[in-house]
């Protein structure tokens, strides 16, 4: 079956009935003058003039619908092939608070802070997933949408990057958090609804308790992953003086593993807990492996190009107007 990849260039055809309309009100431009039109009126009895004025510019119409249907890339299926795709609806949920500054990571020995480590590791996990639609909630003290769902992970991983720690109030909202995702979740139709949730700390903020959150996604078919990351206790964290330079202290920072495994447990999903760079690559690649459901498409996979079955008889038929106007119908300038 013939399918045209630019079908829009067929609006052009309708230029050519006026273009030829035109020119033939136009008529043609006298070349000689005579003194009597006798001689005119016994040259148009002769029946070899009558296609020589109308054949020149119904080939010149020709090559331009010719060209006109090679613009609009005629082609061909070659096959179809039957391929895997995971049909998932998924919101990252990521902690901007302000321990996420914390330098307790460390990648090829180099400490870097939470935060930083986070987004590398969630973009990797957003390009291993193709063909979900993913969104993403930033949360401290309230929890704001960074994208809705979509399947443009390009520009989502635009908008990852540009997360910084500071561009929401401090605290962490864990519960409101999770409602922000449910909430985006709700009304889709896909079978599968997914959560993944990070935090580095406990429940200080929001106006919804985590664990009524939790039961509201239960409730809605919403799957909830958490992961605590970060170590327990002092981690080292830089600040600012009242000079503006920044110094490095040790600050008291905590994961509130419980409420986090409760949150999982209750609507069938799973807590992780990520003290390291390697440990939290492998919490996403596990996530990742579980949440795997697919369904065949069908589509097609290759095409034959037929532009040049356009193409080559409109040059051939320009260079036979070419050749003929300048021999058999050719006329005084």
């Amino acid at each position: 079956m013939i399918q045209f990849a630019h079908p829009a260039y067929f609006w052009l055809l309708v230029l050519l009935p006026l273009i030829a309309l035109w020119r033939g009100r136009r008529g043609r431009v006298a070349a000689i003058e005579y003194s009597s039109a006798e001689a005119a009126r016994q040259i148009a009895r002769e029946t070899r003039s009558r296609p020589g004025r109308w054949l020149p510019m119904l080939a010149r119409l020709g090559v331009l619908a010719l060209a006109i249907v090679a613009l609009a890339q005629p082609r061909i299926g070659r096959g179809r092939a039957d391929v895997q795709a995971s049909g998932i609806d998924l919101m990252l949920a990521l902690d901007m608070s302000g321990s996420m500054k914390s330098l307790d990571f460390k990648v090829d020995g180099k400490p870097l802070d939470r935060f930083d480590i986070v987004k590398s590791v969630v973009g990797k996990f957003i390009d291993q997933r193709p063909d979900d639609s993913i969104g993403l909630v930033g949360f401290a003290g309230a929890p704001y949408l960074v994208s809705p769902l979509t399947l443009d992970h390009d520009w989502l991983e635009q908008n990852l990057d540009r997360l910084e720690i500071g561009q929401v109030e401090d605290g962490t909202a864990i519960g409101s958090a999770i409602a922000a995702g449910v909430n985006r979740l709700r009304a889709q139709p896909s079978k599968s609804k997914v959560i993944v949730l990070l935090t580095d700390g406990q429940n200080n903020a929001g106006k919804v308790s985590p664990l009524m959150a939790a039961e509201a996604a239960k409730a809605l078919g919403v799957k909830i992953y958490t992961i605590g990351v970060g170590i327990r206790g002092d981690a080292p964290m830089p600040i600012k003086d009242e000079f503006g330079q920044t110094q490095i202290v040790m600050a008291k920072v905590d994961v509130d593993e419980d409420m986090l495994a409760k949150i999982a447990n209750e609507t069938g999903g799973k807590f992780y807990r990520a003290t390291d760079t390697e440990a939290l690559q492998k919490v996403y690649t596990e996530i990742d492996q579980l949440e795997k459901t697919t369904h065949h498409v069908r589509k097609y996979e290759t095409y034959r190009e037929m532009f040049a079955f356009a193409l080559i008889p409109g040059l051939l038929l320009f260079g036979a107007e070419l050749g003929l106007s300048q021999t058999r119908f050719r006329r005084l300038p």
